[in-house]
């Protein structure tokens, strides 16, 4: 008997991973019913990597009201699968949250995460997965740290401002009201970038602009991050500032790792070893993966690539559908994808391919045509 594995990243704004999944899975079967079929909802670390875990792996959502980027209230949600907390920073602190007017790194802070985390903690989870992709902060981390009871003080022993405003001005760091429940917990974070915490790759020069930084905000908040870092050292005799990926999320990555004993790891393995999608894909024939688009980007540890990676381990055929392919995709077919194919039946616009129906019906459709060529060996 015939055995397919199906991991496909969601269709941003169409379909959602498993829905994507759901749909192949009808089309195989369609053509051939006798075939095994395993599907695993997946994600690369980014956008929608929670929603993947929650659908795929029958786990919850919790609701949770934390503060926004500028500490306005503001609902959001994180999920638990078993014993672990799947969050997104983004939510919490993502640039999304802002109009374009508000962008401000200064005073943008990731107060919301640690207060995240810290309901989490409440709820007795101490295993913690959290993507930190789609930041509006540059303040290194201390507002998530604040959140958990840290105490960052000036030379007048009062507690700094939330942002990256006052990252020079830290004379102390006091760790005495920190919830002793952080240290029992264990946190992996997918962190998909490689700049350190300062200078021109770092935080505040590769990503401050997209936040609303201009040069001397830029100057101030790299000054700010490596007096930060500097501190840190002093407080607990490390010192990551150079570490890749201390830089992702506006020096949040260098938060986790001097503060929390993190992890950082790349987003898309990190996903498919939680859901343990090797395994699922022992003994199989085909592996069905792909993206809502895929371009020359797609080779950057996107999902299609870090699935074909697995797969071509156990000997598998890698076939990968997307809404879209250009041209700078067949690359891919070096790195493991052994043929792309879009989904789209004609000429459309963009608002009829992306309904979810319509997604969803060509996917199935393509998926058909593709096993009718395997019945033709």
């Amino acid at each position: 008997m015939m055995k397919v594995a199906v991991a496909i990243d969601s269709f941003k704004g169409s379909l959602s991973s498993y829905q994507a999944a759901k749909a192949i899975k009808e089309g195989v079967l369609a053509v051939n019913p006798d075939t095994e079929v395993v599907i695993q909802a997946v994600a690369d670390g980014g956008e929608g990597t929670v929603d993947a875990l929650i659908e795929g792996m029958n786990g919850k959502k919790i609701k949770v009201c934390v503060h926004d980027p500028l500490f306005r209230e503001h609902e959001t949600y994180y999920g638990v699968v078993d014993q672990t907390a799947v969050m997104e920073m983004a939510s919490a602190s993502g640039l999304p949250l802002l109009a374009l007017e508000e962008r401000d790194p200064l005073l943008t802070t990731t107060f919301g995460v640690g207060e995240m985390i810290m309901d989490a903690v409440e709820r007795g989870y101490r295993h913690f997965i959290v993507g930190i992709g789609g930041s509006s902060t540059n303040d290194g981390g201390i507002g998530m740290l604040m959140a958990m009871g840290y105490r960052f003080l000036d030379q007048e022993d009062q507690p700094i401002r939330l942002g990256a405003q006052d990252l020079d001005k830290i004379v102390k760091i006091d760790d005495h009201l920190v919830d002793a429940r952080i240290k029992e917990c264990r946190f992996e974070i997918a962190c998909d970038v490689s700049n350190p915490l300062c200078e021109e790759n770092g935080a505040s020069a590769v990503y401050g602009p997209q936040k609303g930084a201009d040069a001397a905000m830029i100057q101030k908040m790299d000054a700010g991050l490596a007096h930060f870092a500097f501190a840190t050292t002093h407080y607990n005799n490390t010192d990551y500032q150079e570490v890749p990926g201390t830089g992702a999320a506006g020096g949040l990555g260098f938060a986790f790792l001097s503060y929390l004993s993190a992890k950082l790891v790349s987003g898309i393995d990190l996903v498919l070893t939680f859901v343990e999608l090797e395994d699922k894909l022992k003994d199989a024939d085909y592996v069905f993966t792909g993206e809502g688009r895929m371009d020359g980007q797609t080779l950057m540890n996107k999902t299609p690539i870090g699935v074909a990676r697995l797969a071509k381990k156990h000997g598998c055929k890698v076939i990968a559908l997307a809404g879209g392919i250009n041209e700078e995709a067949y690359v891919l077919n070096d790195h493991g994808i052994d043929a792309m194919f879009s989904i789209v039946p004609g000429i459309v616009d963009l608002e009829y391919a992306m309904k979810p129906e319509n997604a969803y019906r060509h996917l199935k459709n393509t998926a058909m045509q593709i096993m009718r060529l395997e019945n033709l060996k």
